[in-house]
Order: structure tokens, then C-alpha cells, then sequence
């Protein structure tokens, strides 16, 4: 499944944990690349990420929690 993550609309980002999640739900990302994207979201730009199926949906409710809106993308 590929998300596209668009905004953080949370008053104040937990940047590490929006790092945390992005590095756990995504593929093919680590620690240093997710702290990165975690930046380029809160600066306002939207990021592409791939999710591996079985993570879904426990991905998409952790997304909810941390204030992050995404749009799914046609694979």
C-alpha cells in the first residue's frame, strides 16, 4: 500500500515519535532517513511512503493518533 502523508497538524509534533512511526510502519526506511522525512512533514511538504499490507492497519490508526493526515494512493 502506498501513502501519501501530507500534513502534521498537531499543535506541538512529537518529532520522535512521528520518526518512530514512520521507520516502523514504512518500507525500505531506517532511523536516520525517518527522522529526515519526519522534518520535510513538519516543514509543510508531504511525503511517499510504501507500507508492507500486514501493517495496515495498525499503521493507518497510529497515522490518526500522531495528528498526521494522509491520502492512500492507488498502487
Amino acid at each position: 500500500m502506498k501513502l501519501k502523508l501530507i500534513a502534521c497538524t498537531a499543535q506541538r509534533p512529537d518529532r520522535r515519535a512521528i520518526a518512530n512511526c514512520i521507520n516502523e510502519i514504512a518500507t525500505g526506511i531506517d532511523t536516520v532517513l525517518a527522522q529526515e522525512l519526519t522534518e520535510i512533514l513538519i516543514e509543510g511538504d508531504s511525503i511517499d511512503l510504501e507500507l508492507t499490507d500486514k501493517n495496515s492497519g495498525s499503521a493507518l490508526r497510529a497515522l490518526r493518533k500522531l495528528n498526521i493526515d494522509y491520502e492512500i494512493q492507488e498502487s
